[in-house]
């Protein structure tokens, strides 16, 4: 089997791992070795593909279609296998059976070129925003999933480390902390969450429409969940002259459709965004940064 990881899988690993990436030098045989056990073969390697995993469109000897994915642990592969265990095909893409190799996620083919994205915006939103109340469920007892709590603890660690000395992200930064240690004390509901939920990550499938793919999985509110949300296509609203306008209608109607507290999704949204342009500028993407600090302003 020819294989070459995708470039934007490179470059991504490259942010996360800067001085080497073990797991990317060992990739090219572990794809090998996955498929070699399930006895399948290659259509393609998904390209550009995502920014966390190796996706390879692959079918049985049956002829059936199949996906192999490849992450590393850093991205948490096992507690994204126990979300999709938990959901069993409701709302999400079907974990398959066979062999359960750590790291290696065996799943049913959705259409992974059709995401929502490809609708017009407001039919775009409330497609995702359909499927992401599916996921909305009680976490399996004895769960070890990551809470919203740890998490963005450690991304508030972070965000602090980075704030750097420019008034304005330091400003930023310092109000979306504090709209997280808000939220954080009166938590209305704690639930199994997609954990990284946007429009990319609903693609077209055939037993239902929509199927989300690609859980972070994390146990929260339902309002850090659809925060990412709210923020999808930030690079149009940012082009628009009405971007803020429409940015805070978007919370409006967000919040309303799937019947939450308007003010704790304007919250979670705001401290995603800071955290993700804060690490954005981390990394050098500093195009990203000032289009997420925009946004984030804004709120």
């Amino acid at each position: 089997m020819a294989f070459e990881p995708p470039q934007r899988l490179i470059r991504a690993l490259g942010e996360t791992a800067p001085d080497g990436d073990g797991w990317l030098e060992k990739l090219p045989e572990a794809a090998r070795q996955a498929v070699a056990l399930r006895e399948l073969t290659v259509d393609r390697v998904q390209v550009p593909g995502g920014r966390t995993s190796l996706v390879m469109l692959v079918r049985h000897a049956d002829g059936t279609p199949a996906v192999l994915k490849l992450a590393p642990p850093r991205f948490r592969p096992e507690a994204e296998r126990a979300a999709l265990t938990h959901w069993d095909g409701l709302g999400a893409v079907r974990l398959l059976a066979g062999p359960q190799t750590a790291g290696v996620l065996p799943l049913e083919r959705l259409h992974p070129d059709v995401s929502v994205r490809s609708l017009a915006e407001a039919k775009a939103l409330l497609e995702a925003a359909g499927t992401l109340r599916r996921l909305w469920v009680e976490p399996p007892a004895g769960h070890s999933f990551e809470s919203v709590a740890d998490r963005t603890g450690r991304q508030a660690e972070a965000m602090r480390a980075s704030a750097g000395a420019e008034p304005e992200v330091a400003a930023l930064v310092d109000a979306a902390l504090a709209a997280r240690t808000e939220l954080l004390a009166t938590p209305p509901e704690h639930r199994l969450l997609h954990g990284t939920f946007r429009q990319s990550k609903v693609l077209a499938g055939e037993r239902t429409p929509w199927l989300a793919v690609g859980p972070d999985p994390v146990v929260g509110e339902c309002a850090f969940d659809l925060a990412r949300l709210v923020r999808d296509r930030v690079e149009d609203l940012i082009a628009s002259p009405s971007g803020a306008t429409t940015t805070r209608r978007r919370v409006k109607r967000l919040a309303e459709s799937l019947e939450l507290d308007q003010e704790r999704l304007r919250g979670w949204t705001l401290f995603r965004a800071v955290e993700s342009g804060v690490r954005a500028r981390r990394v050098g993407r500093t195009r990203d940064s000032e289009l997420l600090l925009e946004f984030a302003s804004w709120l």
